[in-house]
């Protein structure tokens, strides 16, 4: 599992409801990390992710390659998670019986 980078400002509407998935996936053991548009590390940060909207929020993978985005919106936790935790395919049922 990767990390998530959001990104917020202080006069941002949709900010507060992005602020609150963050606090859910922390309780659940994400690892996130939150920037601040209105300080210079945060202006920084968001400059190298090409960031022109907020919120936003970023989920890398383990090589901190970026899996998906939300630009401007807020995605729900659902969203957030099955892109954190994709499923892993398992076998299918036909595989191992002989059939063919």
């Amino acid at each position: 599992m990767g990390s998530i980078k959001i990104f917020t400002k202080a006069k941002c509407p949709k900010c507060p409801a992005v602020k609150e998935l963050e606090t859910k996936l922390k309780k659940e053991g994400v690892a996130v990390l939150h920037y601040d548009l209105d300080t210079m590390d945060g202006l920084a940060e968001a400059s190298f992710y090409s960031i022109l909207s907020t919120p936003s929020l970023i989920i890398e993978n383990e090589e901190e390659r970026e899996v998906i985005s939300w630009r401007g919106v807020v995605p729900t936790l659902q969203e957030v998670k099955d892109h954190l935790f994709p499923l892993t395919p398992s076998l299918s049922p036909a595989l191992g019986r002989g059939e063919g």
